[in-house]
């Protein structure tokens, strides 16, 4: 930004703000003629830049007393000497100082220095200190941005008459970053005007920032220079543009040929059905264009913007590639005629096809000299074609009057009733039909995007694309079937051009309109030359002055080419610049004050050299129109598809559009694909729908906030709040999983064990639990959610990641089982994983880990603890938690192929990262062991038969194994087969275990109670009194009487854990049935050595309990 160095006067400057009342008033006469002077002063001031960039201000502000000593008068009178004001004057008064930071001391200082330039103003607005609109945007002679940055707790403005940093609402506010129309004001964030004085606002994250919004300095970073841009209004930008590019040579080489196919009546419906499928088009751009601020890219823009960068980017290629082939088109058409005229004089360069060539070359070339000269060149090219366009048009008009007795041999006979009703039917010849004919028009009524193409240029695309597309729209329909019917009206169908063909003698059978105007052209039955089915230069004939006709071809062709060339790489461009096809990145950059794409001028340049080189423009035309067509469908889609979607940001400024209408609109436009080429149009579907697959493969690093997006909420919101009526039915449980993972980049093989059978089947929620400080807790939940979430996609977990801040993992938890999911949505079981170091941890760690499973339990929740021998917590070999993109280090120790962390790992570490990445791979034939010793509801069953449905799990096989006893042991296992059976569950073998009553042994029971001693309270061994205030303040120890009165179930768990090693010690997971320990009854302590008891020294397990409720039937 222009302006003065740093220390400078203007940097200096010191504005005093004069609070008013809600009534102010001014005492007396001498305080009004203060007020005229202030008025002349703030009107000096604005008139020229107020001081320093935002990056080097900061505002400062001091309270004016009201009793301040006759020297501090003295220096407010040298500070704001253009008012003068009295010492008395100074009540209510604060004073708003910019604060040069790189002046250092001297700022401060002498703040109330300065010169006349600097400008020590007084401004008495009501203590509103931003400056208005216009200021931000114009000061002199160019252009200057202004912002005040609010984030500092000395920003003190009297809004609404109250010191306060509250911002009142402003448009500079909710800029972009990089907005063309002036710099982004931030506004205080939530953080600084509620946080507590003796704390610091947060150091990053805010409430409602955009995202991706940088602080501060970020924003000053950016300042457009608006000096030699060129932008046009709606008239040379849009209308001018359209009208040339719809009126083609279609209008002077076709239309009086469709009129004598179709008939007056028919063509007139021709023109109708064409114009209300662009109207409706018209009508979707105008909705989409003033939906908020539109930037370069035309029907792109619009387009990726609405439904997401996977239609915008298969859209945008096709839709570039189709203006810059139609470049050659309209090149070879203007071509053509040229060379037609060479023939009639006899001055052919070589042969027609190679004179093609060397005009459409020169042509294009010089084409591509007015681009590269700028926008402001191409817009006066183009104001001078329409000029001609017009004046050709108008020489046709005048043509029809001047009836002469010369071309009544050719048809012209001037505006004949006779006429007119002759030409009114249709008369197809050829195998011509309504719909060939319609095919042959339509390609005329394109062209409608052709203002919106260089949205980018316009002055102001909201007003611009509306007004100017409608109006081309009507005035060019007009002119098309005014022409038609006048056309129609003058000319008859055949004619011999023959002299001689006039009737002398009154004939009394006259059928036809020539006839009866004394000419026989009855000869036209084997063929003529003339008349409107067989001469194309009706136009031309009928004419006052024929040559102005040919340059109103030329005028249509060149203008339709120059739109065409300019249009695709301002295409082009802006596809490019979004980054969705990587490989075009080269292609983005611009030149100049107009940003001009001068490397897409050049492509666009290649391409429509090689198609006029090749001219074979026959097959790509109709591949062409299908193009346009298809994004004319997908603007129309757009409209309708956002209001659908019922999004509040869909609030266009232009009222007059039907969801309805453009969902017709979309139809018609694929209609017409298919009326004018049915191969075309099935070529069109299959580039558009391989694009898209292509991009949606690559998913693209961009958020425009889509209808997509806005439609797959409501569906969810609707689907969820239907679903919430539905009572739950037996047959459609799924495990929907609370997972207690921390930072779930901490215990992948949780989540992956867990994902494996809730993938496409149930919800699966990772709990969070912040604990510490609430303001920090805070700031890391913010930060966390995105981040983890974004890790979970990027690792293809199908989860939601769900921080909370609670006193300790209990509180978290229970607020997690209550209030997690939406309506049905919600968790029913809990998954954790054992707690490995629970003997070292602190007891009270222990005791909040078990009332945990005892809170699940009374909620109704099923409960799985996940043990791996190896551990599940690897967040001691990720390092520090550098984060880029997303991606955690624990992704680069995942990553198949890697060399893991920079320093080599022990080989415990070593273990438990083989062990973590071991439920990634493919699982082999192997064995999933089922341990189902208690009735729990199904869970216990379900949880393997899941797993062994997923591709990675679906070579193991379910072994079955429940207790029983010796003696009926061949009854219990065909009572097991005929449940499994029912329950249509597959098994490979079932084994009833008569001995889990046996004592375990000796050495076994030694080693739980070397477990369990530093526990134990022996209370057997203390004075009573001293043993019930243990009791009392550690009631997680164990008691003698407990461990008695529980032997028998102590007992069972190493007997288990005995016959898990001698059954299951190759098995891949084992399911097993978890022990409950009653409320109240069993200590922590206890509880958490029969879990450690039953389930050491095994392969991954699984101890499962379900809520008793039934989870699987036989009943269909």
């Amino acid at each position: 930004m222009e302006g003065k160095q740093p220390g400078s006067a203007e940097q200096k400057t010191v504005t005093e703000l004069k609070a008013v009342s809600e009534e102010p008033y001014l005492e007396d006469k001498d305080a009004a003629a203060g007020g005229a002077e202030l008025a002349v002063a703030v009107n000096d001031v604005l008139s020229r830049p107020l001081g320093p960039t935002p990056s080097q201000s900061r505002f400062q502000v001091d309270l004016v007393t009201e009793g301040r000593p006759a020297e501090a008068t003295e220096k407010a009178g040298r500070e704001g000497s253009m008012l003068g004001k009295s010492s008395e004057e100074a009540k209510g008064r604060f004073r708003v100082n910019f604060v040069d930071p790189s002046a250092g001391d001297e700022t401060s200082g002498e703040s109330g220095g300065g010169s006349s330039e600097g400008g020590n103003v007084s401004l008495q607005n009501g203590g509103d200190a931003m400056l208005n609109e216009g200021s931000l945007h114009s000061g002199g002679r160019h252009h200057h941005h202004y912002y005040y940055d609010t984030h500092t707790t000395t920003y003190y403005l009297r809004t609404f008459g109250h010191n306060t940093m509250d911002a009142v609402p402003r448009i500079d506010h909710y800029r972009h970053t990089a907005a063309d129309l002036g710099e982004k004001l931030i506004r205080p964030s939530l953080a600084e005007l509620h946080d507590e004085l003796d704390k610091e606002p947060f150091e990053e994250g805010y409430a409602n920032r955009e995202e991706g919004m940088p602080t501060g300095e970020a924003v000053a970073t950016y300042i457009p220079d608006s000096k030699g841009i060129v932008k046009f209004g709606w008239i040379k930008g849009v209308l001018v543009r359209c009208m040339l590019n719809i009126w083609g040579v279609m209008l002077f080489i076709r239309l009086s040929w469709i009129v004598g196919q179709a008939g007056i009546g028919l063509s007139v419906v021709v023109i109708a059905v064409a114009t209300v499928v662009t109207t409706f088009t018209g009508l979707s751009t105008s909705a989409i264009a003033t939906n908020g601020f539109v930037r370069g890219g035309g029907a792109y823009y619009l387009i990726s913007r609405s439904l997401g960068p996977e239609f915008g980017g298969a859209i945008g290629l096709i839709f570039a590639f189709a203006n810059a082939v139609a470049v050659a088109m309209y090149v070879v058409g203007f071509a053509e005629t040229v060379v037609e005229l060479l023939k009639e004089n006899g001055t052919l360069m070589v042969d027609e096809m190679n004179d093609i060539r060397i005009i459409g070359t020169i042509t294009v070339v010089l084409l591509l000299g007015i681009s590269i000269a700028g926008m402001e060149w191409e817009a006066k090219a183009q104001i001078v074609l329409l000029v001609i366009l017009i004046l050709a048009i108008g020489d046709f008009v005048i043509g029809t009057f001047i009836p002469l007795d010369s071309k009544k041999p050719k048809g012209f006979f001037g505006y004949k009733a006779e006429i007119f009703m002759e030409n009114f039917g249709p008369d197809f010849r050829n195998e011509e039909t309504f719909f060939s004919v319609f095919a042959i028009f339509f390609p005329a009524a394109t062209g409608i995007l052709a203002g919106a193409n260089i949205s980018g240029d316009l002055a102001d695309p909201q007003s611009a694309i509306p007004k100017g597309t409608l109006l081309a729209i009507l005035i060019t329909t007009l002119v098309y079937i005014g022409i038609a019917v006048s056309v129609g009206s003058c000319v008859v169908r055949d004619a011999t051009g023959n002299i001689n063909n006039t009737i002398i003698t009154e004939l009394t059978n006259c059928t036809t309109a020539a006839c009866k105007l004394n000419y026989d052209f009855s000869s036209c039955q084997t063929g003529c030359q003339y008349g409107l089915m067989n001469n194309f230069q009706v136009m031309s004939m009928v004419s006052g002055f024929a040559p102005l006709i040919s340059a109103g071809i030329f005028s249509a062709t060149l203008s339709s080419a120059l739109a065409s060339f300019v249009s695709a790489p301002k295409i082009f461009q802006a596809l490019c610049k979004d980054n969705i096809y990587p490989g075009f990145l080269m292609f983005a950059k611009g030149y100049g004050k107009n940003n001009e794409p001068l490397r897409g001028y050049l492509l666009t340049f290649l391409i429509a050299l090689g198609f006029i080189l090749i001219a074979e423009l026959n097959i790509i035309a109709p591949i062409i129109s299908n193009f346009f067509l298809a994004s004319y469908a997908l603007i129309n889609f757009s409209v309708f598809h956002a209001s659908l979607a019922k999004s509040p940001g869909w609030r266009p400024a232009f009222k007059y559009y039907n969801m309805w209408i453009s969902l017709v609109g979309a139809i018609l436009c694929c209609i017409v694909m298919f009326v004018i080429n049915w191969w075309a149009a099935l070529l069109t579907y299959v580039i558009v729908l391989g694009l898209y697959i292509y991009v949606t493969y690559k998913k693209p690093d961009v958020n425009w906030g889509s209808s997509t997006q806005a439609l797959t909420y409501l569906n969810a919101l609707q689907h969820s709040i239907h679903l919430s009526g539905v009572e739950d039915h037996v047959k459609n449980f799924r495990p929907q999983c609370l997972i207690m993972t921390g930072a779930p980049n901490s215990r992948p093989a949780l989540l992956h064990l867990v994902h494996a059978f809730t993938k496409n089947v149930g919800l699966m929620i990772c709990g969070h639990v912040h604990m510490g400080s609430q303001r920090q807790a805070v700031k890391e939940r913010l930060s966390d959610l995105a981040k983890y979430q974004q890790w979970l996609i990027k690792n293809k977990m199908k989860a939601f990641y769900a921080p909370v801040h609670a006193e300790d993992l209990r509180d978290g938890g229970q607020y997690l089982m209550q209030a997690a999911g939406l309506g049905r949505m919600r968790p029913n079981t809990l998954v954790l994983g054992f707690k490995r170091n629970w003997r070292q941890a602190d007891i009270r760690d222990v005791e909040t880990y078990i009332n945990l499973l005892h809170d699940a339990f009374d909620i109704q929740y099923g409960v799985v603890v996940i043990r791996l021998k190896e551990g599940l917590d690897i967040s001691h070999l990720q390092g520090q938690e550098d984060e880029e993109d997303g991606k955690t280090p624990t992704q680069s120790l995942l990553k198949k192929g890697s060399k893991g962390p920079s320093s080599p790992l022990n080989l415990a570490g070593q273990r438990l990262l083989d062990a973590t990445t071991q439920f990634q791979k493919k699982q082999g034939k192997s064995n999933i062991d089922v341990w189902w010793l208690f009735d729990d509801g199904g869970l216990t069953l379900l949880i393997p038969y899941l797993l062994t449905s997923k591709k990675k799990w679906k070579d193991c096989k379910i072994r079955v194994f429940i207790g029983g006893k010796i003696n009926r042991i061949d009854r219990d296992r065909r009572a097991m087969a005929t449940l499994l059976s029912k329950f249509r569950i597959d098994f490979s073998d079932i084994m009833v275990l008569g001995d889990i009553n046996m004592k375990p042994k000796i050495e076994n029971i030694t080693g739980f109670e070397e477990l369990i001693e530093p526990f134990r309270l022996h209370e057997d061994d203390k004075e009573q009194e001293i043993a019930d205030k243990m009791k009392e303040s550690e009631p997680w120890r164990i008691t003698d009487n407990e461990l008695e009165l529980h032997k028998t179930k102590t007992y069972r768990q190493i007997r288990l854990n005995e016959l898990l090693k001698e059954h299951s010690s190759t098995a891949n997971i084992i399911v097993m049935s978890l022990p409950v320990a009653r409320k109240g009854a069993v200590s922590s302590a206890l509880y958490m050595a029969w879990l450690e008891a039953l389930s050491k020294d095994l392969p991954p397990i699984f101890l499962v309990r379900g809520n008793h409720q039934s989870v699987l039937t036989f009943y269909s």
